[in-house]
């Protein structure tokens, strides 16, 4: 029996995909579940700083943060329910925004005669592409007036006059139009993929019958894009309430606060354990809320109303309207993906911010040095500084090791996954590989936050930002990985086994070169995800090993809003830079198959 099982062990190591799958296994056990039981065991813990607030030593269990958090009353209610009312109500009204605003465009494209489409279907993603914060920011610099926030002057207040109200200018509103312009190309690619693609006999049926367009859209069209609905809101609704950057800048000038500020300011202030609460919160709801949209996709077949494809759809005409919507359109998507680049430039270099005249420009803040830097709180311009500079290197090193460590394992993981598809052990690491993406970027910088001040050489390291960095974007390359090889024959990799090619040489000199399109993208997504992140290393960075994104708050936060505004436009131009970089290697466009080809 002893020796069955040794030769049956020893025929399962001899597959390299079995030998791989073990040790993601293993790697990611220890990665994904083990820090969030220790995040678990933090909420019961007495920290140092916390001693004295609670009367026991550190280290000692405790139930005091739960009942301090969940049960004080009007401590609890302004700490916790508060914000978590703002949150759902933040992520209701941006996932609203985002389905209408990006349902109607994907529509136009793919249903209507509308003109500019290629322009349209090509710009309309690029508030994705940014930074989120990007937006708000814009919306900042664009609406904030004398009587808000810092006192400044915005510039629609200086060309036109008008102060525009605190309601508008700072809090929930301002959030949810940010984040669901955000996430509205979310729903224009899920929705106008389906629209693109489905069967429009039904609606060509109904119109001959004489049927509205009206009850055409409401009785054929929306059931059969539900699905794409239903997870373009979870989708938005689970992004929206991990989203830090947008509630710091459009709700801290009035105190708007949510769950990932509220976590944040507990976590760095002696409240570590009501911060660790709020972080293991956000992750159930995170798991509960994608959990949610699996089963609706699950359910897919259920919308199903059509079994062949039309040979052609008809288009709706606009007549008359064509032209002035084309129009309202790509105005709405300049001011949304291109003005704000233009004011981003503007406000680097005005002197005296709210001062538009010709001569508050400078170029100081770019370029400046001697006194004149100096005088506006820095040794050099962002170009000359050498901290500036020290900061990049960090940004794109991290990316770097990030992209290598996860597109590596995202090959290794996609091959071993679909060479033991359907094995109990295949499917453990697939969730396992997929799970860093049900988690909220603040709530996951929390768990390894825990982690790290357990372990002080961790703490502050570069290393614990790089492995941060490399488990969050698993899941881009891990997709990556599994889609290149199911597109991969077995018969191709069976040949070169036949003639006596090793592994490894198959690896590098078969498969990855077939591939290497679908792979490269495994690699560069998560270099350009990570060059633009701030959530997931908000609660990690020191002033040693800090990046652009945390040096553009720091800024933000001690009132140089040109430096700001100088580095948020250094990264969008590096990450559009390296986005046009990935379409040209890879072929790829987030945009293709909606209609804009």
């Amino acid at each position: 029996m002893s020796k069955k099982m040794a030769n049956s062990i020893k025929s399962f190591f001899q597959k390299p995909a079995n030998i791989i799958l073990v040790i993601f296994f293993i790697l990611l056990a220890l990665l994904t579940l083990y820090p969030l039981f220790s995040l678990m065991l933090e909420t019961f813990s007495v920290h140092p700083m916390e001693m004295q607030l609670i009367g026991k030593p550190s280290g000692t269990i405790t139930q005091w943060h739960w009942m301090r958090l969940l049960a004080s009353g009007e401590y609890s209610i302004i700490n916790f329910y508060k914000p978590l009312l703002n949150t759902v109500a933040m992520a209701m009204l941006a996932s609203a925004i985002a389905i209408l605003f990006g349902g109607l465009v994907a529509w136009l494209i793919t249903r209507s005669n509308i003109k500019y489409k290629k322009f349209i279907s090509f710009v309309f993603v690029f508030p994705y592409i940014m930074p989120s914060w990007t937006l708000a920011m814009f919306w900042t610099n664009f609406f904030r007036n004398a009587n808000v926030g810092m006192g400044i002057t915005g510039i629609f207040t200086a060309l036109t006059g008008i102060s525009m109200p605190e309601w508008f200018v700072y809090g929930l509103f301002p959030c949810a139009v940010v984040l669901g312009l955000h996430y509205a190309p979310f729903a224009y690619i899920l929705i106008g993929g389906i629209l693109r693609n489905m069967d429009a006999n039904l609606e060509e049926a109904a119109a001959i019958l004489k049927a509205s367009r009206t009850k055409i859209l409401g009785r054929i069209t929306l059931p059969i894009v539900m699905p794409a609905l239903l997870s373009t809101f979870l989708l938005v609704f689970a992004s929206s309430m991990s989203a830090y950057a947008v509630p710091v800048f459009l709700g801290s000038p009035v105190r708007f606060w949510v769950l990932t500020t509220k976590m944040y300011t507990m976590l760095n202030g002696n409240f570590q354990g009501q911060g660790y609460i709020i972080a293991f919160i956000m992750i159930l709801f995170g798991v509960g809320i994608l959990g949610l949209n699996q089963w609706f996709t699950g359910k897919r077949k259920s919308f199903t109303t059509i079994t062949g494809k039309s040979s052609q759809i008809s288009l709706v005409n606009l007549r008359g309207a064509r032209m002035p919507l084309s129009i309202v359109l790509v105005i709405i998507l300049c001011l949304i993906a291109i003005v704000p680049l233009i004011t981003f430039a503007l406000e680097s270099m005005i002197l005296m911010p709210g001062d538009y005249s010709p001569k508050n420009f400078t170029l100081d803040f770019w370029v400046g040095t001697g006194q004149s830097a100096l005088e506006n709180g820095m040794d050099a311009g962002i170009l000359l500084n050498h901290d500036v500079w020290r900061t990049l290197w960090n940004s794109l090193r991290l990316s770097i090791v990030c992209s290598v460590a996860a597109g590596i394992s995202g090959i290794l993981i996609g091959y071993a996954i679909v060479k033991r598809r359907g094995s109990k052990l295949s499917t453990f690491v697939n969730n396992f590989a997929f799970f860093p993406y049900l988690m909220p970027s603040m709530a996951f910088g929390a768990i390894y936050l825990s982690i790290a001040t357990k372990l002080p050489f961790l703490y502050g390291s570069f290393f614990i930002l790089a492995l941060i960095g490399s488990v969050k974007y698993l899941p881009f390359a891990s997709r990556s990985g599994v889609n290149a090889m199911l597109q991969l024959s077995n018969e191709i990799e069976e040949a070169a086994v036949i003639v006596g090619v090793s592994w490894i040489k198959r690896m590098a000199r078969v498969i990855v070169p077939i591939q290497k399109a679908t792979f490269l993208s495994g690699f560069l997504l998560p270099f350009i995800s990570c060059m633009r992140e701030l959530s997931l290393f908000a609660l990690l960075v020191t002033p040693q090993n800090k990046v652009l994104t945390t040096m553009l708050m720091q800024f933000n936060e001690k009132g140089y809003t040109q430096y700001g505004n100088a580095i948020n436009l250094m990264i969008i131009v590096l990450v559009l830079l390296i986005n046009f970089i990935v379409n040209k290697m890879t072929g790829a466009s987030i945009d293709k198959g909606v209609g804009g080809q």
